[in-house]
């Protein structure tokens, strides 16, 4: 159950919007295998200005079309786990034309203790929710 949060400059269409947190969807799915349900994207636009994003001295420029993803999820997978999907992601953003230099993702994990899907529970410490398999 990623939680994913997409920060974008403004200037995009709604459509492209949606585009980009299906595309981002599509590779979880894909590398992780989770329910087509366990779809949590919160996508925010920034006003030009708002977001930083240089190269961490790689040597590349970014575009004003950055993508900055942040990855909220369970522990326990591999690193070749999470390399696959960060992979993905930049392929399937290639695919409407973001770059990859463009594409910045940072990958947060955390317990099944720590999420809840509303009512103010812990579903999957409760047992209402079953906890994913990794």
């Amino acid at each position: 159950m990623p939680l994913v949060r997409i920060d974008v400059n403004a200037g995009r269409s709604p459509e492209e919007l949606g585009n980009l947190s299906r595309r981002i969807h599509d590779a979880i799915l894909a590398e992780y295998g989770i329910p087509e349900r366990d779809y949590f994207h919160i996508v925010t636009e920034h006003a030009q200005g708002q977001i930083f994003a240089q190269d961490a001295g790689l040597g590349f420029e970014r575009s004003p079309d950055v993508v900055m993803i942040q990855i909220f999820t369970q522990g326990g997978r591999s690193q070749a786990a999470k390399q696959s999907l960060f992979a993905a992601i930049a392929a399937r953003l290639a695919e409407v034309g973001v770059a990859g230099e463009d594409v910045f993702l940072g990958y947060v994990e955390n317990t099944a203790s720590d999420w809840s899907f509303g009512f103010g529970r812990a579903q999957y410490v409760t047992g209402e929710l079953a906890v994913p398999r990794k």
